[in-house]
């Protein structure tokens, strides 16, 4: 097969990692990869010369697939795509070339770059058939039969019926003398399969889009230095985001920095009423002392009569009706800018493998697919499929059929409207019945992480506008025999959405440590629940609980974990608060150090990486920065595989340009190994690399841990603490049917909120304990493991130790 990906359509952080992912996993299927510049419109343009360089000749372009794997490690036009100067008129040029063929080494370094190193165009040629029947021709040219394409629902759409036409494309070439009978034969159909690449993540049935995340990351990034200069001059700032069909942006930041208000084409107001329904919202505010207001537009946003609310009417409203010092800021296209985000690395990368399976895959009769992904499961979708539900968003709300519109959203979009109103809104009557209100306590077990602070503000905003009373207990159970207890306040948390670490102080303290005075306090405290916060000591204390439920009555309460750790080592779930922080703030230190590497041109920088002894931390961000070697404490170390990653070593920058060697990182997790410690490793690279490669260490240590949590930690957080209040009321309402002095909570009542591949699940802690590897504290089935195998593939670690290239 012989595989050509194209960017098209707007540009979004991650499509280098995925045209990565894609070159280099079809190579290492046999295929020649190509990459086709410009998008669609580099199908229609072609090549029109052929490649030179200044005083040598061209360098061989094709190479059999069967041929070494050494022969397809570079082609010549790499650089000139990632530096820019493909279109430079002297020496090798990309000039007049369009579809360009790519080797291994390529597409390195490319995990860093934001937009589309490749370029992208909305190609009008292409629309017409004349324009496709020249693609097909060009393609045809180059031997091309598999099309890998990254862009929003129109270039998808646009590849559905290049395919459904091409064989009568290809016959009408072949009737008209330019192609053979032999290529029409060879090409009678076109594999092609679909991944979205657009900031708004406005494509169904899938849960993100590639560059949505960081989009998501930039306007995060920009609200949060504004939230400081509103607050000191105690101003209002209306700032528009992206998304012309599709809220999510703006509703996900609303989310993300506790704005007072947001408009989103899905749930628009109603007409002639938004105005002083804005302005009541935004005054309660300021009448319990808020400061500053922070209302999100998107740029698609109207009212419930299809009129458009401009950001510049909307400080307009604020400042004459309240009075309020206001300002307007657009972040315009700052928000597709920027370094890819960690998911934005990962995601990609994990989609571009399951792409050119499914080329491989694909026959004349199966449809076409696209690429998505559902919680942390990568899915295969009909792309017609998605791309009409994607329409019929469109068409339901140009209807103003709104409920529709929201339906046709993924579930969690509606989840997380839900849990902005319930964040923002300041109810002054309680909505929970007076004998079904709760005293509920709220704690932080474990180390800090990202997104315990915005868990926890949005569990206290759910508390109070149901009535029921939120007790922080500080510094864990220590703190609770401390008596360091106070209720929480609606203001007294409103800025902990952007704080890291943990607010109400944390530490790895179980309940056993006087297991009859906790439970003395709980009933001086009366409380009717609690939820804890943080990692596999939040689990392990509520297991003990739990299991003293029968001697300390107190104990018969819902109680309730939600995982937050760095480390993503509770059994069961697949997701942890902290996690992606974490990732992201290893993404950012290992770019620094890649950098400082490249730069010395043969530098290797091993990485410690905190984690326990689980390895998540060390392997996802291993895939996400690109390290060829990683070593966690579920696989080891032992003396044969650091023998073979030195023999990987020598051959890889043997292999290198001279002159040009890349700088590489190996990731290893603080505790993979109790001899080979990460001094020993970095020594002996630098020993055995002789005049290849030498070594440096860098332990990144508690810096892991983040500053400012990551927008999804802390709009995940968020959405799992209401599902963990939810859980609690359920449980309460119950228990409160039952005789006060008999009262038995159900096993079922003290549980953790796993994410399970596609789906949110509540898992009964004794059940927790039969997935739980309890002495190394981690799951017994780690389901990112596989990925190992993965970064090792991607560094084409078995080929370069084949004997046969030695």
């Amino acid at each position: 097969m012989k595989l050509a990906v194209l960017t098209s359509g707007g540009d979004s952080a991650g499509m280098n990692a995925l045209v990565r992912a894609v070159v280099k996993t079809a190579i290492l299927k046999g295929c020649e990869t190509y990459v086709v510049r410009e998008g669609y419109e580099g199908l229609v343009r072609g090549n029109n010369t052929q490649p030179s360089e200044k005083g040598t000749p061209p360098p061989k372009q094709h190479v059999t697939a069967e041929g070494s794997f050494v022969q397809n490690l570079r082609f010549g036009d790499g650089e000139l795509l990632k530096d820019g100067t493909g279109d430079h008129p002297s020496g090798r040029t990309l000039k007049g070339r369009y579809i360009v063929r790519v080797g291994w080494d390529d597409v390195r370094g490319w995990f860093a770059a934001g937009g589309t190193l490749i370029g992208t165009a909305r190609s009008t040629a292409f629309r017409t058939p004349e324009g496709r029947l020249t693609a097909a021709h060009n393609m045809i040219k180059e031997g091309i039969d598999a099309l890998a394409i990254c862009g929003g629902d129109g270039s998808l759409t646009g590849a559905d019926v290049f395919r459904s036409e091409w064989p009568k494309l290809v016959e009408e070439l072949r009737s008209q003398g330019k192609i053979t009978e032999e290529q029409a034969t060879k090409h009678a159909y076109l594999r092609i399969v679909g991944l979205v690449g657009s900031i708004d993540n406005d494509m169904s049935l899938t849960d993100l889009t590639i560059g949505a995340p960081t989009a998501l990351h930039r306007i995060c990034e920009s609200i949060d230095n504004i939230n400081s200069t509103a607050y000191s001059h105690s101003r209002a700032f209306v700032l528009e985001v992206m998304g012309r069909h599709c809220g999510w942006l703006a509703l996900m930041a609303g989310v993300a920095c506790g704005a007072d208000f947001i408009f989103i084409p899905e749930d628009p107001p109603e007409a002639g009423k938004w105005e002083d329904q804005m302005c009541r919202m935004v005054q309660n505010h300021r009448d319990v002392g808020k400061r500053k207001t922070i209302v999100i537009v998107a740029e698609g946003a109207h009212d419930a009569s299809l009129q458009p609310i401009r950001v510049d009417y909307v400080k307009d409203v604020l400042a004459e009706r309240l009075g309020l010092d206001t300002r307007v800021t657009t972040l315009g296209h700052t928000q597709r800018g920027g370094r890819p985000c960690a998911i934005d690395r990962i995601l990609p990368t994990l989609q571009g493998v399951e792409a050119v399976e499914a080329l491989l895959e694909a026959t004349p009769e199966s449809p076409s697919y696209m690429i998505g992904i559902s919680e942390n499961k990568i899915t295969r979708i009909p792309l017609m499929e998605a791309v009409e539900m994607t329409r019929q968003v469109a068409k339901a709300i140009s209807e103003k059929d709104f409920k529709k519109a929201m339906s046709l959203r993924d579930p969690e979009f509606c989840e997380t409207l839900e849990g902005f109103h319930t964040t923002a809104v300041l109810d002054k009557e309680p909505r929970a019945q007076n004998h079904l209100r709760m005293r509920v306590a709220i704690m932080h077990v474990g180390a800090p992480a990202g997104g315990m602070n915005a868990a926890t503000r949005a569990a206290v905003r759910y508390c109070l506008r149901q009535g029921h009373k939120p007790f922080a207990i500080h510094n864990g159970f220590p703190g609770l025999l401390d008596d360091l207890v106070h209720q929480l306040s609606w203001l007294g948390v409103d800025n902990w959405m952007t704080r890291g670490g943990s607010e109400l102080g944390t530490n790895r303290k179980l309940p056993d440590i006087d297991l009859g005075a906790v439970a003395a306090k709980f009933q001086q405290y009366n409380f009717h629940a609690l939820m804890m916060i943080g990692g596999f000591e939040a689990f392990n204390s509520l297991l003990i609980l739990d299991n003293a439920r029968k001697l300390y009555p107190a104990f018969n309460i819902p109680i309730v974990h939600l995982p937050a750790t760095i480390s993503n080592n509770v059994p069961v779930t697949e997701y942890s608060l902290g996690s992606d922080t974490s990732l992201n703030a290893l993404v950012d230190a290992c770019d620094a150090l890649k950098q400082s590497a490249s730069a010395s041109r043969n530098r290797v920088f091993v990485v410690e990486t905190q984690g326990g002894k689980c390895g998540y931390i060390a392997t996802m961000g291993a895939l996400a920065t690109g390290a060829c070697i990683v070593y966690t404490p579920e696989r080891g170390i032992n003396l044969d595989m650091l023998r073979q990653d030195v023999k990987f070593m020598k051959k890889r920058y043997s292999l290198d340009q001279k002159g040009k060697a890349e700088g590489r990182l190996v990731l290893r997790n603080e505790v993979a190994s109790d001899v080979y410690t990460t001094d020993f490793i970095t020594k002996m690279l630098k020993e055995e690399g002789g005049s290849l490669f030498d070594s440096r260490s860098a332990s990144l240590g508690h810096t892991l841990q983040g500053s400012i949590p990551s927008p999804m930690d802390r709009a995940r957080g968020v959405r799992l603490a209401l599902k963990c209040m939810a859980f609690i009321e359920h449980h309460h309402a119950l228990l409160v049917k039952q005789p006060v002095k008999s009262r038995q909570a159900p096993a079922e009542s003290a549980a953790v909120i796993a994410i399970q591949g596609s789906t949110v699940k509540w898992v009964p802690v004794q059940e927790m304990v039969e997935h739980a590897d309890m002495k190394n504290r981690r799951g017994k089935n780690a389901w990112w493991d596989v990925h190992h195998d993965l970064v090792e593939a991607l560094v084409a670690r078995p080929q370069f130790l084949d004997k046969s290239l030695r």
